[in-house]
């Protein structure tokens, strides 16, 4: 596996596609264990529309990037027979803090970790930085569930 994947390769791992693919990097790839995504943050992002117009700020789609970005670096790390037809679903949001507005025009790293697995269900926890100033931070679980046909 690569320490980097590009857009181009998360859209194979995910189903996830524009508007609402959120991550355009995965960086600093550790199998299994960690990774940065990045997110660029543009005026005109979907999310930024009507939210807050004279004052834009990244809404809580932000946890929507933390949940894809945790999915591309488990179905990155995973077999791919075994991650083939599958999908890794969202469970819980713990403890998500927002510190900082994101305001468009930046460049937001994701640095995500996973804590623990335990069959189908993986726990993480993943800040969001933006010029090495916290934005926000997570705790959270996702599930792999079988693809339906």
């Amino acid at each position: 596996m690569s320490e980097k994947l590009d857009k181009n390769q998360i859209k194979e791992l995910l189903p996830h596609r524009e508007p609402m693919l959120l991550i355009d990097e995965l960086i600093n790839i550790k199998k299994l264990k960690s990774a940065t995504a990045i997110v660029n943050v543009r005026k005109d992002s979907f999310f930024v529309q009507g939210h807050f117009p004279d004052e834009p700020v990244m809404p809580g789609v932000l946890i929507e990037a933390f949940g894809q970005a945790a999915a591309a670096l488990t179905a990155a790390g995973i077999d791919k027979e075994t991650y083939e037809n599958k999908l890794v679903f969202l469970m819980t949001i713990d403890k998500a803090r927002f510190r900082n507005p994101v305001i468009p025009n930046c460049k937001l790293e994701l640095n995500i970790e996973a804590i623990r697995s335990h069959g189908r269900v993986w726990k993480y926890k993943g800040e969001a930085i933006v010029d090495g100033k916290k934005m926000a931070d997570a705790f959270w679980a996702a599930t792999i569930v079988d693809r339906k046909k």
